[in-house]
C-alpha cells in the first residue's frame, strides 16, 4: 500500500506536466516550442551534426594536412569533414545557423537533404537560403507557423512596402510594388482573397498614396473603404470612364517627367527609361494603386456595343501594366479566374503581371493560368490548398520563386476604420474628383435613455 501511495503521489503531478505538455502542443504550438521544442531540438543538433551530416552526403574528404595533424596528435580515425557551423541562433518559430559548405559543395547539396534534417533534428520543416558564396543560412522552424498565423511584432511597413502576409518559413511576405508594380491575385470563393485585398488596402491607407478601385460587384468589397479612396467604379460603365481617366494622368506624368529631364515631347513613353522617383522631391507626383476585383468582370460581354467596351478597356488595362510603373502607377488585379477564354487582350494583360497570389481555386486549370507560366511546380501546390485553411496560398513571380503564404485575420470593420481614421491622407487630384465615392455618414451612437418610472398616486 505504502508504494502504490507513493506512486500515486509521484504520477499524478508527472500525469498533469504531460497533460499540459500535450495541450501546449497542440493548442499553443509557440509556447510548446519555448518551453520544449527549443531545448530539445537544440541538443538533438548538437549531439548529432556530424553523423548527419555525414549520413546525408554532406560531407567531404579530409585534406592531407588535416590526416596529418589527426594522425600526429591523437590516434583517432580521421573522419570526413562536415560544413563548419556557426552559432545556433535561437528565434520565436525556430533556429536559424549559418553553414560554411566545404570545398566541392553547393547550396542545392543541403537544399536537396532539407526533408532528412528535418527528420534528424525533429523540428517542422527546414528552409536552405543562400547567404554569399559558400555560405547558407538554415532556417529551421519548429511548428507549422500557418495553421495559426502570427505576425512579426517589430514588423513595420514601409513606403509602398505592405506586409500582408506570413511565409511557410515564419519570414513575412511583404507586397513591395516598388519591386514588383502589378500584380495578380485569384482565389475562388471563401479563400481569403478578400481578406488579402482588406489587408492591402489597410496597409496602403497610412501612407501618402492615392487609392483606385474598380469592383463591379457594385462595390461590395470597395465601397467601406470609401473614406480613403479617391475613386471608385461600381460597374463596367462607370469603370470604362474611369480607365481613360488613369490613362491621362498617367500621359501627364510623362509630359512632366520629359519637361523636368529636357527630353523632347516627341518622344513615345515607351522609350522613356526614367520615372517620377527621378524627379525633385517637391515636384514628384504622389502614386496610385489601382485595385481591380473580379475582372472577369471587364471581359464579360452580352452585345456587340459591349463587346466594343471591353476591348477599350483591356486595352487601357494593358497600356497601364505596360507603362504605368514609370508614371508611379501600380494594378492589383483579382478575379475568381483568369486566363485566355475571358476574351482578346487576357493573355497579355496576365504577361505584364509580374506578381501572382494563388489562393483555393476550384480547379487546376485556374491554378495553372496564376503560376503555370512562371513556377510550373507551384501547381500542385495551389490546388492541395485546403478549404478548412482560407488565407492560404502559393505566391510566386517572374523570378520562378514561389512559397505558401497565409493572411492573418482582419474584419471588414477594422480594415474600414482604418480608411476612415485616414480620410484626411487622400491627396488632391482633381482628375479624380467626379468618381470620388459617397461617405455615409456614420449614424449617431445610441445612447441609453434613463427609464420613466410612474410616479406614485397620491390621495
Amino acid at each position: 500500500m505504502t508504494d502504490l501511495a507513493t506512486l500515486l503521489e509521484v504520477g499524478g503531478p508527472v500525469a498533469t506536466l504531460g497533460g499540459g505538455v500535450v495541450y501546449a502542443r497542440a493548442r499553443h504550438p509557440g509556447v510548446y516550442w519555448s518551453t520544449v521544442g527549443l531545448p530539445v531540438s537544440t541538443v538533438r543538433l548538437l549531439s548529432s551534426y556530424g553523423s548527419v551530416m555525414e549520413a546525408c552526403g554532406l560531407t567531404v574528404a579530409p585534406s592531407r594536412l588535416r590526416v596529418l595533424a589527426v594522425k600526429a596528435t591523437t590516434r583517432r580515425e580521421v573522419r570526413p569533414v562536415p560544413p563548419r557551423r556557426g552559432i545556433i541562433r535561437p528565434t520565436t518559430t525556430g533556429l536559424r545557423v549559418r553553414l560554411r559548405l566545404a570545398p566541392g559543395q553547393e547550396p542545392a547539396d543541403v537544399a536537396a537533404s532539407a526533408e532528412r534534417l528535418r527528420h534528424a533534428w525533429g523540428v517542422h520543416a527546414v528552409y536552405v537560403t543562400t547567404i554569399k558564396p559558400g555560405v547558407v543560412d538554415l532556417r529551421l522552424v519548429g511548428f507549422d507557423v500557418l495553421r495559426k498565423v502570427r505576425m512579426p511584432r517589430k514588423l513595420r511597413p514601409d513606403f509602398l512596402r505592405v506586409p500582408v502576409a506570413l511565409r511557410e518559413d515564419a519570414t513575412p511576405f511583404v507586397r513591395d510594388y516598388r519591386t514588383v508594380p502589378h500584380q495578380l491575385t485569384l482565389g475562388a470563393t471563401l479563400s481569403g482573397k478578400s481578406m488579402y485585398l482588406r489587408h492591402l488596402v489597410a496597409g496602403l491607407a497610412r501612407q501618402p498614396v492615392a487609392l483606385v478601385g474598380i469592383d463591379c460587384k457594385r462595390g461590395v468589397e470597395l465601397a467601406p473603404f470609401a473614406p480613403r479612396l479617391s475613386a471608385l467604379a461600381t460597374d463596367p460603365e462607370q469603370a470604362a470612364e474611369l480607365l481613360p481617366v488613369l490613362i491621362k494622368e498617367m500621359e501627364d506624368r510623362y509630359d512632366l517627367i520629359k519637361a523636368r529631364q529636357g527630353i523632347a515631347l516627341s518622344t513615345p513613353d515607351e522609350e522613356i527609361t526614367s520615372d517620377i522617383w527621378g524627379l525633385p522631391e517637391h515636384e514628384r507626383l504622389v502614386p496610385v494603386v489601382l485595385f481591380v476585383d473580379e475582372v472577369a468582370e471587364l471581359f464579360l460581354v452580352a452585345t456587340k456595343k459591349d463587346e466594343e467596351r471591353r476591348d477599350e478597356m483591356v486595352t487601357q488595362l494593358i497600356r497601364l501594366a505596360q507603362l504605368g510603373r514609370a508614371a508611379g502607377i501600380y494594378l492589383e488585379v483579382c478575379g475568381q479566374r483568369f486566363g485566355a477564354e475571358l476574351g482578346k487582350g487576357a493573355t497579355m494583360l496576365r504577361a505584364q503581371l509580374t506578381g501572382r497570389v494563388c489562393h483555393r481555386v476550384n480547379d487546376e486549370a485556374s491554378a495553372k493560368m496564376a503560376l503555370g507560366d512562371i513556377a510550373p511546380e507551384a501547381v500542385s501546390a495551389a490546388c492541395a490548398i485546403a478549404p478548412e485553411r482560407p488565407g492560404l496560398a502559393v505566391a510566386g513571380d517572374t523570378s520562378g520563386g514561389w512559397s505558401r503564404i497565409r493572411t492573418p485575420y482582419l474584419s471588414l470593420g477594422g480594415a474600414a476604420e482604418t480608411c476612415r481614421e485616414s480620410a484626411h491622407l487622400v491627396p488632391d487630384l482633381p482628375a479624380f474628383k467626379p468618381f470620388r465615392p459617397d461617405v455615409p455618414v456614420r449614424p449617431p451612437a445610441e445612447t441609453s435613455s434613463p427609464v420613466m418610472r410612474p410616479c406614485p398616486v397620491t390621495d
